[in-house]
């Protein structure tokens, strides 16, 4: 179950983790401002729904998406999908037509919760702005984070950031065994109108469907 986990909401470190405190004054300023600025145009949002493109180094590229409301989220890629209406998480594997059930527990998601992913890297990181560049006509900042327990599986994290708007543009975790993946946003839409019954998976509409119930 967990490893299903790591592989969907891995989204998140995609976009960032947490651990011990650690002061403003530790950081780059511009960093730190690029990073807040960021983080205050998603905290706007009642809700959102990004498309993108994960991309594992030596490994094919796999498209996903994932849909914010508050507490609760629903992730969807490789054929699995997780939905968490803030209570229970449920995780289907289409392959094999199976949902396995647990009671959420946001400190089992950790870091990885796609509902804290604009906040998190507000302790647990170190972070440094490393330039800009342009593609397309837009400016990108590019921001560089390093964690600061000798425990984390990663080794460093990197955000770019269009200048102009403060949407993300892409991330790319390098582990500590020097493995990289790169999380591109292909499409980001704010404010999305969804329902809570969107977040809590439904039986009927899956016909057959193998429930395991871990709770």
């Amino acid at each position: 179950m967990k490893k299903i986990l790591g592989t969907l909401i891995l989204l998140a470190v995609t976009l960032l983790p947490v651990m011990a405190g650690i002061s403003a004054t530790q950081n780059d300023k511009r960093a730190a401002a690029i990073l807040d600025a960021m983080s205050n145009k998603y905290k706007a949002m009642k809700s959102f729904k990004a498309t993108f493109t994960y991309s594992p180094e030596g490994g094919r590229d796999m498209k996903g998406d994932a849909t914010v409301m508050g507490t609760k989220f629903r992730l969807k890629m490789a054929g699995q999908e997780i939905f968490n209406d803030g209570k229970i998480m449920a995780t289907y594997i289409k392959e094999t037509n199976e949902v396995n059930l647990q009671d959420f527990d946001p400190s089992e998601v950790g870091d990885l919760n796609p509902t804290r992913i604009y906040t998190a890297y507000k302790t647990g990181f170190k972070y440094t702005f490393l330039k800009e560049s342009t593609e397309a006509g837009q400016v990108y900042e590019l921001v560089e984070l390093l964690p600061t327990s000798k425990a984390s599986q990663v080794s460093k994290v990197q955000i770019k950031v269009n200048k102009k708007d403060k949407s993300i543009k892409s991330w790319k975790i390098t582990q500590k065994n020097g493995q990289n993946v790169t999380y591109r946003v292909d499409n980001f839409q704010p404010n999305v109108k969804v329902t809570d019954a969107y977040f809590a998976f439904n039986s009927k509409q899956y016909p057959g469907v193998e429930v395991v119930d871990l709770r």
